[in-house]
């Protein structure tokens, strides 16, 4: 009878271990990232270096007219939105993306300065986008040194910026 008994515990043992073994095995392939492959740790794209690309760098646009945003955006699995902002500069500050240095104009205090700043969505599932935005400057604005700013992120949340200096000008100046 002894031998019986501790036989039959023995198994229960085992099978009671075998679970467990099992259950821990599930729980750490339940836990561990398969997807590490597909995870996105690469920062979106804005190329405006294509002849189509705009506003450049010191380009001069006018109160009361429009002009295209154009620019190529790309990302390593998915692009989210972009967003394009344009405020005044009349302080002389720096956002610093490119090396380039346009004439300031003196500096000023703001009266009825451009602002603006608006979110766009990109189609779902796209790698790659081509922005072309058109935008209104209004008659009345300030004239003077502006920043153009755009930053696109992708559905993974990462960001990348590229800010354009211009000067909106009263046509005629």
């Amino acid at each position: 009878r002894g031998k019986l008994f501790l036989h039959v515990n023995e198994n229960n043992m085992m099978n009671k271990k075998i679970l467990f073994c099992s259950l821990i095995g599930l729980f750490l392939l339940g836990c561990s990232n398969s997807d590490d492959d597909s995870k996105d740790m690469e920062k979106p794209v804005i190329d405006m270096s294509g002849s189509e690309a705009s506003p450049r760098n010191c380009v001069v646009l006018y109160r009361g007219e429009s002009f295209s945003f154009r620019a190529v955006f790309s990302d390593n699995q998915e692009l989210g939105n972009y967003n394009i902002e344009i405020h005044n500069n009349f302080d002389h500050h720096s956002h610093s993306t490119d090396n380039v240095e346009c004439d300031l104009g003196p500096k000023k205090s703001p009266v009825n300065a451009f602002i603006y700043n608006q979110d766009f969505p990109v189609p779902p599932g796209k790698t790659m986008f081509e922005a072309d935005q058109e935008i209104e400057i209004p008659a009345d604005v300030d004239t003077g040194d502006y920043h153009f700013m755009v930053r696109v992120t992708d559905k993974a949340g990462w960001q990348q910026l590229r800010a354009i200096s211009l000067k909106i000008a009263e046509r005629g100046d």
